[in-house]
């Protein structure tokens, strides 16, 4: 069995609050408890205890969020504006080195993997 929320469709055991998080790319822990906050569901209120109403109201609170496609969408045009203007971080992207300052002497392989001309397929 699953809940069906934001077109995904999660665990209907999972708390509410680790579904929205595991679930739904761009919602963390802290941004799932904003959420229900805001709805008003209980905070350790399971999946398959949502009513159809919060149901709504969470697909209609997501839908105002940069999460899925878009966000996305937003990560790799940024990514893409780095590299055009040639800053330093866009140069780091470009060759698949580490970003963010982290060290390259042995470790660099996660950056490697990662740090290629698509990140995120959409």
């Amino acid at each position: 069995m699953a809940v069906i929320v934001f077109g995904k469709a999660i665990k209907h055991n999972a708390p509410v609050r680790i579904g929205l998080a595991k679930g739904i790319f761009g919602i963390g822990y802290h941004t799932a408890e904003r959420l229900m906050a805001k709805v008003g569901i209980y905070p350790n209120c399971r999946m398959n205890q949502l009513t159809e109403p919060q149901i709504m109201d969470l697909n209609r609170e997501i839908s105002n969020l940069l999460v899925e496609g878009h966000l996305k969408q937003k990560m790799n045009d940024d990514i893409a504006l780095k590299r055009s203007t040639g800053s330093y971080a866009g140069f780091r992207h470009m060759y698949g080195f580490p970003v963010r300052g982290q060290n390259t002497k042995t470790n660099g392989y996660t950056a490697r993997r990662l740090n290629k001309l698509e990140r995120f397929r959409v």
